[in-house]
């Protein structure tokens, strides 16, 4: 099964400086990575450049002009420039651990997507981490336990790994709540078969809803994956809510439709 790890960004190089680190000592090597970037300028750039030539894996750099927040865009846009069996879907400021891509792979299942969680950075640690450049992505339990103890983290609960869950894992199989794209994955037909994200959300909010909705009408299950595949996610300032509303009452009316198929989406890419 081939992977590709779907990474959004924008203007944040050391972010995501760090979440590559993490990429690039993953115990599972058999997969590509794909930065989907929202319009950064050439810093970005150089950085992926340099990570291109560390790198076991292939990296491809992914951009769209900066035109305010489109990360639906973006993501779709990575979508059609893979081949891969399986995506997963993360943020440039979403820190992997070790087992990352290989949790995803092992529970990875037909007829389902993956919710993942994640474990908040506190602003003052995350400065500390990409200041210094703290391998969080290498800490083992301990260390964390430690940086809770410090305040450093928000909640240790997600660190509990517990991978054999079995039919628990699928207790939810209808909820789109709390799903993100964040730390998500699915097969990519299942993904064309919806047409990616709806470009119709524009600005901060919500996209990730209407897909995952999408998906669970379309017959796709949501499959947890809490307690096997979380993330570490650096602290950043609130996006602008300027669209969120607009955003609210769109995914509103997507909750009365009863369509599969986003009405912008993935096939103008392809």
């Amino acid at each position: 099964m081939r992977i590709a790890l779907i990474i959004t960004t924008y203007n944040r190089p050391d972010a995501l400086a760090a979440v590559l680190e993490g990429c690039l000592i993953q115990t599972d090597e058999n997969f590509e990575v794909i930065v989907a970037d929202d319009g950064s300028t050439k810093e970005t750039a150089e950085l992926i450049t340099s990570y291109q030539i560390r790198a076991s894996f292939s990296i491809t750099h992914v951009w769209q002009e900066d035109l305010g927040f489109r990360a639906a865009a973006i993501r779709n846009r990575a979508l059609a420039n893979t081949h891969a069996d399986y995506i997963i879907f993360m943020d440039g400021d979403c820190v992997p651990p070790p087992e990352y891509v290989s949790s995803h792979r092992n529970l990875a299942e037909r007829g389902c997507f993956l919710s993942g969680n994640r474990i908040l950075l506190t602003k003052k640690f995350t400065d500390e981490v990409l200041r210094d450049k703290v391998p969080i992505h290498e800490w083992n339990v301990l260390d964390w336990i430690k940086a809770r103890k410090e305040g450093d983290i928000v909640r240790l609960l997600p660190l509990l790994r517990l991978p054999k869950l079995g039919w628990l894992r699928k207790l939810f199989p209808s909820r789109w709540k709390g799903a993100k794209t964040c730390n998500l994955s699915a097969w990519r037909d299942d993904l064309l078969r919806v047409n990616g994200l709806d470009e119709s959300y524009t600005g901060w909010g919500l996209e990730d809803s209407d897909l995952v909705i999408r998906m669970l009408r379309a017959g796709i299950k949501n499959k947890s994956a809490r307690f096997s595949v979380p993330v570490f996610h650096l602290w950043h300032r609130e996006s602008d809510r300027a669209s969120l509303e607009a955003n609210r009452m769109r995914l509103q009316e997507v909750l009365q439709e009863k369509h599969i198929v986003a009405a912008l989406g993935v096939d103008q890419y392809l």
